[in-house]
This record gives structure tokens, sequence and C-alpha cells, in this order.
């Protein structure tokens, strides 16, 4: 009877492990996602360091071989330490250049400005114009313009008047004078008052008149 006790108590604590280790099962569960996964499907880049040279399409290129990479219009070769690319001092675009090309390895000025600006107005390049009487322009091939200013004389008239169209001012009525308040012209004495008779400087028409008293009629009539 002991010995059928102490069976029994050997039956109970091995009977849990024998039904545990046949519960778990691998095929009724489902395998995690990464173990699914087999090696073959996994992407495999090829290192092309020290053998060739990959441009931004993903085009390869060999060892030596010249190329245009990405954005750059300028030619690269490749070499074991990667793309080695031409750096050229490119010229310097023109200001007045209205189109430039990029599909070289230098940008290059294909259209020139071909007239100029002043105040507002183009003119062709070598055209003459006279923005006002006393300028005269011309339109260079600099597109720039150069002007020349007409220097006009001192006029002989104390009175001088400017005519439409015209640069400098003109002596309408003659040379002539100031004879205090008066305007007198020049080349002939004139009596401005009772007592004074005033001629203009010759040459000198900007100078106030030259004049000289005489016996006032005022006196004589006395």
């Amino acid at each position: 009877m002991a010995l059928r006790v102490h069976e029994a108590w050997i039956l109970l604590f091995v009977l849990p492990g024998l039904v545990t280790a046949a519960a778990i099962n691998h095929e009724d569960y489902p395998a995690d996602e990464g173990d699914q996964t087999s090696s073959n499907d996994n992407l495999i880049f090829d290192d092309y360091r020290g053998k060739g040279c990959v441009d931004d399409s993903g085009f390869v290129y060999k060892l030596g071989e010249r190329f245009f990479p990405g954005h750059s219009n300028c030619p690269c070769v490749c070499t074991e330490d990667g793309p080695v690319c031409d750096q050229p001092e490119c010229p310097k675009i023109h200001p007045k250049c209205t189109k430039v090309e990029h599909n070289g390895c230098c940008p290059e000025c294909k259209e020139v400005k071909n007239f100029c600006e002043y105040h507002g107005k183009n003119y062709k390049i070598l055209e003459e114009f006279k923005p006002s009487p006393c300028e005269w322009c011309r339109c260079e091939p600099s597109n720039e313009v150069h002007c020349v200013v007409a220097d006009c004389a001192v006029p002989e008239c104390v009175n001088p008047v400017y005519e439409p169209e015209q640069c400098c001012p003109v002596c309408k009525n003659g040379p002539n004078c100031f004879a205090g308040t008066t305007i007198i012209p020049a080349g002939i004495e004139v009596k401005v008052d009772d007592c004074n008779i005033c001629h203009c400087h010759n040459g000198d028409w900007w100078k106030p008149a030259q004049c000289s008293k005489r016996e006032c009629q005022g006196k004589q009539a006395l």
C-alpha cells in the first residue's frame, strides 16, 4: 500500500511536465513576421567604392570614365576616391545680358541689351538725340549714354529771354544795361531824367551804366 501511494505521487509530479511539453507545439502558433521573411527577399546594394562612380540617377560609371553627375554641367572623371570634377574659371556675364544659357559647363550670354535707357526712354545703339535744348547725347555700344551740354556765352543784355527749342538765351532787343532801374540800349547816350545822361559800358553789359550830370532843366526854368 505504501508503494502505491509513492507511485501516485511520482505520477502527479511527472504528468504536468508531459502535458506542458505536449501542449506547446510551434506548429499551433503563427511565426513572427521577422521569422517568416526569407533572407533571399532582403535587398542587397552593391558597394562601388573603389570600383566605379554612381550619379544621381543611379547610373554606374567605370574608373577613368568621364560623366556629368547630377545638376553639374561640368564633366567629372571617375576615380577610386570618387568623382573628380572640373572647376573652370568661368568668364563674367555682361551686366547688360538679357538671356543666359546654362547648357554648358559655364553660363553663356546669348543676348545683350542693344539699346540705351535714358530718363525713361529707350534709344538704339549709336542713336543721337537731344533730351533738352542744351544737351546733345548718343547711345554708345556699351549701352551707356554720353551727353554734351552746351556752354552758353554771357548775354549782352540784362533782360535775355529763352525761346522754345533754343538752348541759350537771346537778347531780343539788342544789347542793353541798367541805369538805375531803367534799361537803356547800348551804343547811345540816354537822358534818364532831367539831370543825368547815361550810356552802357562797351562789352560789359552786366555793369551799371555810366552817367554824367548835366545842368538840370528844372533849374533853368527857375
